[in-house]
């Protein structure tokens, strides 16, 4: 329904797409009336009743129209949460919305009855509001303060609240980045529910959220007073019984029942079960490969080629469980036609949303923790990326502006791009800033090395801190969590072109294909995603500068050399022709200089932080078949000219 109707609001809608609305609708209405949920019926066949209208060509699918009917959409998903939990629903959306809707229908006779029929209850409305504010985890993500929102409910009136810890974890496992208090609040005076809820209009989405009378809707009669007939209560609909299902609906729902014979719903934690396993059977295989290797050829060929034949059925084992955990990055992307769309409502600019690559797909477990960060990246385009249409116009451009989400493969990589052609980030402005916040800035920086500034922990430009998003407010969170995941992001920025924030992620953060290296007595794993080539240098390609920092010639072009066991205070042996690999992380090439390569290798990736502690410049472990640990290296961190120092001293 959502998706159709802001196809209807943008343009972009044929016939078709009404009546995949109304039958929508439809369906919604019948399964409700099915099973009893009768605010959602109730709403719903209202709801139905304007979509025919369109549907029929008697009414055109105005800007009213068709804002009431995405109102319903929002009114009829906290419906279904309500069903779901098992609360008592807020009957003062349901009505609004649902007037609302009557008076589009009847032309504002309609609604014009059911402001008449509600005065009763409004005096005791007026006692006040009971609140219950829960924000979800990631409410920091997008610049916004639980305890700013209770300021404001404070000046509404009277204010008593009781906060709830129950969501807190133990401290070692705290996260100062997400919010984990929740808080029930009484709100005495005078004051109307739009009031409250306005409090809460810019944070709708990022909490659940209850508001209910004080007092129950009942008025004690004065003393005095001739006895009187009670008010009528405010219609509600009549509970619906099951009834039998029609013989077409019997058919359709056969139908559906045929196309999903082939699915099999399986728990996540099943799934993720199934992974480990596979994982342990490919330390296990890599144990019998090592083994075999020492075996004679001759005398044990038979056991060879079924050792072989082992590594090969153990990868498509591998590959297909894996597999099972990816989905369309398309339901993460889903979810931003109707961002784009309030936040330009709000903002008062026109953006036209562009989304490629929809099918690529990607781990599960990576999905679920990029969704934020990619929402953060494009509310920061909309509001501060975008100009206003004004702006646009008077620089020669289309009135509105263009946000571009686009996700690709890259070797055994996702890349996920969120671009825009707003005024772009502006240079002397962020170098400013950084100097004046005492931060350290190269001489002579690039713009790449300017860009990089935005990600410092709270660094904005923004001249007034707005609620929606502030470019480089948050985004040292952004980049945290995108870090955590084993990913990389960058900025690519042209003034008055536009902005495109670059996403890289693994495709799974369960396996890897890794070359193997050996330094001084140690094996480390480098991620062949990253591995460009792999050389023996000449002595004459070497040069030396700033001290002892080296560099190393490679095809005209010169690429920072370093030594592998000087990074990690690892004793070094003399090796006789030292090699060198060459490694790419977010478009920075350098060389690391080791004693042997041992060949490549799938491994089974470890987290080291969650077993250990995070360490600079590793990015996790695993277990080789000779049953040693073999650290991974963080390429993209040592692209970024993070130290590694620490890390050996630790």
């Amino acid at each position: 329904m959502e998706a159709g109707l802001l196809d209807i609001e943008s343009g972009r809608a044929d016939g078709e797409t009404i009546h995949t609305v109304f039958r929508a609708a439809h369906s919604i209405k019948g399964g409700a009336s099915t099973f009893g949920f009768t605010e959602i019926a109730g709403l719903t066949h209202v709801l139905e009743t304007l979509l025919d209208e369109m549907r029929a060509g008697k009414r055109e699918p105005d800007t009213e129209s068709l804002s009431a009917l995405l109102q319903s959409v929002d009114v009829l998903r906290a419906l279904l949460d309500v069903a779901e939990r098992g609360t008592e629903p807020d009957r003062a959306s349901v009505q609004a919305c649902q007037s609302r809707l009557e008076a589009i229908l009847g032309g504002g006779h309609k609604a014009a009855a059911k402001p008449a029929a509600a005065a009763a209850p409004k005096a005791a409305e007026s006692a006040g509001w009971n609140v219950v504010f829960k924000p979800h985890e990631s409410m920091f993500m997008s610049g916004n303060d639980p305890l700013r929102i209770m300021r404001e409910l404070e000046r509404l009136g009277e204010m008593k609240a009781e906060c709830s810890f129950e969501r807190l974890p133990k401290f070692a496992d705290l996260d100062a980045f997400q919010s984990h208090l929740w808080w029930k609040v009484e709100l005495k005076g005078d004051i109307k529910k739009a009031q409250v809820e306005e409090v809460f209009s810019w944070v709708e989405d990022e909490c659940d959220l209850e508001i209910s009378p004080l007092q129950a809707l009942v008025v004690a009669a004065p003393a005095a007073a001739a006895p009187a007939p009670p008010p009528p209560a405010p219609a509600q609909p009549q509970a619906v019984k099951p009834q039998p299902v029609p013989q077409d609906t019997q058919a359709a729902s056969a139908g559906a029942g045929g196309a999903t014979e082939g699915t099999l719903r399986v728990q996540v934690s099943k799934v993720d079960a199934l992974i480990n396993l596979v994982g342990e059977l490919v330390i296990t295989q890599a144990m019998l490969k090592q083994a075999g290797s020492e075996l004679d050829p001759g005398q044990y060929e038979r056991l060879l080629a079924g050792l072989v034949q082992l590594e090969r059925n153990t990868r498509d084992l591998q590959e297909a469980v894996i597999g099972i955990r990816m989905l369309p990055v398309g339901s993460v992307f889903s979810r931003f036609p109707r961002l784009v769309r309030d936040l330009s409502t709000r903002l008062d600019k026109q953006v036209k949303l562009k989304t490629v690559g929809e099918a690529t797909e990607l781990d599960k477990g990576v999905i679920e923790k990029i969704a934020d960060p990619l929402v953060h990246l494009v509310r920061n385009s909309i509001d501060h990326g975008l100009e206003t249409t004004a702006e646009r116009v008077a620089a020669g451009k289309s009135e509105a502006g263009t946000i571009t989400l686009a996700a690709s493969h890259q070797g055994g990589h996702i890349v996920i791009e969120v671009s825009d052609d707003g005024r772009g980030l502006n240079r002397d402005k962020i170098l400013s800033k950084a100097i004046e916040r005492g931060l350290s800035v190269p001489e002579n920086p690039t713009d790449t090395q300017v860009w990089e500034l935005i990600f410092a922990p709270g660094f904005s430009t923004a001249d007034q801190v707005t609620d929606l998003s502030g470019r480089g407010v948050g985004m040292d969170v952004v980049r945290k969590n995108i870090l955590a995941l084993g990913g990389e992001v960058g900025i690519e920025s042209r003034a008055g072109k536009g902005t495109k924030i670059t996403v890289r992620l693994p495709l799974t953060l369960a396996i890897l294909d890794g070359m193997l290296v050996q330094v001084g007595g140690e094996t480390f794993v480098l991620p062949l995603g990253f591995v460009i080539e792999a050389l023996q240098p000449e002595s004459a390609n070497i040069r030396t500068v700033q001290a002892d920092s080296r560099v190393l010639k490679v095809r005209g072009d010169y690429l920072p050399l370093f030594s592998v066991a000087r990074l990690y205070k690892i004793e070094e042996e003399a090796a006789n022709e030292p090699m060198v690999v060459v490694v790419e992380s977010d478009g920075k090439r350098l060389a690391l200089e080791v004693d042997a390569l041992l060949g490549q290798q799938q491994v089974v990736v470890k987290n080291l932080e969650a077993n250990y502690r995070r360490i600079p410049g590793i990015s996790g472990a695993t277990i080789l078949g000779d049953g040693r640990v073999a650290l991974i290296v963080d390429v993209g961190g040592l692209a970024r000219g993070v130290t590694t120092q620490p890390a050996a001293n630790q």
